[in-house]
C-alpha cells in the first residue's frame, strides 16, 4: 500500500477461522475503497493464522498481526492495532460481525462535513437462530445530528458499543484514550470516556454495523454478554461500573451520575433480572453479595425512573428476599400480577405478604401506580400459573391452573375462562372453569388435545405460547400462562408434525409448544406453498383468474 489510507478498520479475532473471511469480505466490499484492514489476532490456536495470512496475500490493503500470547479479551488486540494504524480515522470490527457496504463512506462523510471527535450510526442486530433483524437502541439514531457534549443527550450512555463508530485518531491520541486491558465489558468504560471527552460527535441514521447475535451458542463460543450465568460475569460488570463512576467523578462529569446509574439499572441489571427465575439459591446468594453493595451506591433518582415491577425486583434482592425476587422477576415486561398484595391502614397496596417497615422499602414496594384494582378489564393484571401438568395418551395434556387476582377484579364465585392457542390462522379455544379458593385466588383444570388444533394445509413451523382468557361483562382479558420451569419436554407426533411441549426456558417461563413439519408436508407441500406465495406467482395467478372470468 503506497498511498495513505483514509480509514483503518481493525478486525479482532480469536479462534474464529470460519467467520473471519466473512468479516474481511465485508470490508473489501466497502464503497469507499481507500482503507487499511488490520487483522489483530489474540494468539489463536486454530487455523486463524493460516486463514488471516491467506487473506492478506490476496489484498495489499490487509495487514496481519498476532499477539505473542492470548490476552483473554478484546482490548489488547485493538490497542496493538491502533499502535500501527496508518489512517487518520479508526474503526473496529469483531470477526463474527460485518460492516454493510456503505458504512465507511457514510461515517467518513460525516467527519468531512464537520470536524468532530467521532461519528456513529445505526447498528443492525441479526439473530443467528431465527434470522430476526432489529436495530440496537433505535430511538438514539433516528435522525442525523451533531451532539456537542454528552450532557446534551445523556441517553446515549445506553449506546455503549465501541463498534459502529469511527474515531478521529487525533482525538484518541490527545486524550490517550485506549481500551482498558485485563477487564471485560471494556466497551462500556471506553465509550463512557469517549462520550465525556468528546467536544462534538455526529450521529447518522444509516446502518454502519451488522451485529450477529447467537443467544444459544455453546458456552465455549458464547460472547461475554451471553455468559450471565457465570458469577465472574457479574463481578466483571460491577467492576467496570465502578471504574466508570470513578472516571465521571475525576473528569468533572459527576452530574451525569444519575443518567449513568439509570442506564445500569435499566440495561445491565435488567438482563440479569430476567434470568433470576432460572438461578438456584446458591447462585442468587452470590449474586446478591456482589450486586447489593453496588446497588447501595446508586442515585435514588435512577431508581425512581424505572417501571414499578423492576423496582420491586431490585428491592426484594436488596432485602435478601431472593426467592421472592425470582417470583417477581417472572412478570417483568409482561404485565403479570404478584400473587398477593398487602394494604396498610391507608389503603396503600404493597408487594407480598406484609407491610414494609423501612421508608425505602415502602417507597419501592408500593404498587399504587400499577392500579391493580382500577385498570380497564382488558388491561387488568392477573397471574396464571400451571401448578400441575400431566401428559395423557396421544397428544393430550391436562393442566391444573391457579389464577391470582390481587386487585380483586373478579367477582366471588366460579369464573369462565378459556385457553387460547393459534398454530396458524385459526384459533383453538378450550373453555374451562375457575373455582374460588379464597379471595383473589382461583383454581381450574383444562384438558388440551393438541391433535385437535387446526393446522394450515402447508403445515406450521413455529412456536406458540397458550394464553388464558377471562371474560367479564362482555369484556375479555388475555394473559400469558406461566409453566413450571423444570418439567422435562415431551415430543409427540401430530398430523405430519413433530410437536414439542416444554417450558420456555427463558424470560417469564411460559408453556411453550413448538411445531416442526415432517414427511411429505416438509418435503413437498411447504416448498410448493412457498413458491406459490411469492409475489410474482401471486400476481400471475390473479392475472389468469381475471382472464378466465
Amino acid at each position: 500500500m503506497t498511498t495513505r489510507p483514509d480509514v483503518t478498520v481493525t478486525v479482532i479475532v480469536y479462534n474464529d477461522a470460519a467467520r473471519l473471511p466473512r468479516a474481511v469480505a465485508s470490508l473489501r466490499a466497502q464503497t469507499h475503497a481507500n482503507i487499511e484492514i488490520v487483522i489483530s489476532d489474540d494468539h489463536s490456536t486454530d487455523d486463524t493464522p493460516t486463514v488471516a495470512r491467506r487473506l492478506a496475500a490476496r489484498d495489499h490493503r490487509i495487514r496481519y498481526i498476532r499477539l505473542p500470547e492470548n490476552s483473554g479479551g478484546c482490548s489488547a488486540p485493538r490497542n496493538r492495532a491502533v499502535e500501527i494504524a496508518r489512517a487518520p480515522y479508526l474503526m473496529f470490527l469483531d470477526s463474527d460481525d460485518e460492516l454493510p457496504p456503505g458504512a465507511v463512506a457514510s461515517l467518513l462523510a460525516a467527519h468531512r462535513e464537520r470536524e468532530v471527535d467521532f461519528t456513529m450510526g445505526a447498528v443492525r442486530r441479526v439473530r443467528v437462530d431465527t434470522g430476526r433483524r432489529s436495530t440496537w437502541m433505535p430511538h438514539l439514531v433516528t435522525e442525523r445530528r451533531t451532539v456537542e457534549g454528552i450532557e446534551q443527550d445523556p441517553r446515549l450512555f445506553f449506546e455503549h458499543l465501541s463498534t459502529g463508530k469511527m474515531y478521529a485518531r487525533s482525538f484518541l491520541d490527545r486524550h490517550r484514550l485506549r481500551f482498558p486491558e485485563g477487564i471485560h465489558y471494556e466497551d462500556q468504560l471506553f465509550s463512557a470516556q469517549a462520550y465525556c471527552l468528546a467536544k462534538a460527535f455526529t450521529i447518522v441514521p444509516d446502518p454502519v454495523y451488522i451485529w450477529y447475535i447467537e443467544p444459544f451458542a455453546a458456552e465455549s463460543a458464547a460472547s461475554i454478554s451471553n455468559q450471565r450465568h457465570r458469577i465472574s460475569n457479574v463481578r466483571d460488570r460491577v467492576h467496570v461500573q465502578r471504574l466508570i463512576d470513578e472516571f465521571l467523578a475525576a473528569s468533572g462529569h459527576a452530574g451525569l451520575r444519575e443518567d449513568k446509574d439509570y442506564k445500569f439499572l435499566k440495561h445491565d441489571f435488567r438482563m440479569y433480572a430476567g434470568d433470576l427465575p432460572y438461578r438456584d439459591e446458591e447462585w442468587l446468594a452470590s449474586f446478591a453479595e456482589l450486586m447489593n453493595p453496588y446497588l447501595d451506591t446508586l442515585s435514588p433518582g435512577a431508581y425512581a425512573r424505572l417501571p414499578r415491577p423492576e423496582r420491586v425486583v431490585l428491592e426484594l434482592l436488596r432485602q435478601g428476599r431472593t426467592a421472592e425476587a425470582r417470583l417477581a422477576a417472572r412478570g417483568l415486561g409482561h404485565g403479570v400480577a404478584p400473587r398477593r398484595v398487602t394494604s396498610d391502614g391507608t389503603g396503600v397496596p404493597y408487594w407480598g405478604d406484609g407491610v414494609p417497615v423501612t421508608e425505602r422499602a415502602r417507597r419501592e414496594l408500593d404498587l399504587s401506580d400499577l392500579e391493580l384494582d382500577t385498570r380497564p378489564f382488558p388491561a387488568a393484571w392477573f397471574r396464571h400459573e400451571i401448578t400441575e401438568l400431566t401428559f395423557g395418551s396421544g397428544a393430550t395434556l391436562t393442566l391444573a391452573i391457579r389464577t391470582y387476582d390481587p386487585g380483586l377484579r373478579l367477582p366471588v364465585g366460579p369464573q369462565r375462562a378459556s385457553l387460547l392457542l393459534t398454530p396458524g390462522r385459526r384459533r383453538m379455544t378450550v373453555p374451562f372453569r375457575l373455582d374460588p379458593v379464597r379471595p383473589g385466588v382461583f383454581d381450574g383444570t383444562v384438558r388440551l388435545d393438541l391433535a385437535a388444533a387446526s393446522l394450515p394445509l402447508q403445515g406450521f413451523a413455529g412456536v406458540r405460547h397458550p394464553l388464558v382468557r377471562l371474560e367479564q361483562q362482555g369484556l375479555s382479558n388475555a394473559a400469558l400462562l406461566l409453566a413450571p420451569l423444570d418439567f422435562p419436554p415431551r415430543r409427540v407426533r401430530v398430523a405430519h408434525h413433530d410437536l414439542t411441549v416444554g417450558p420456555e426456558g427463558m424470560g417469564p417461563g411460559r408453556l411453550q409448544l413448538s411445531w416442526r413439519p415432517t414427511g411429505v408436508t416438509a418435503r413437498v407441500i411447504r416448498p410448493v406453498a412457498r413458491r406459490v406465495a411469492r409475489p410474482r406467482v401471486r400476481a400471475a395467478a390473479r392475472l389468469v383468474a381475471s382472464v378466465l372470468r
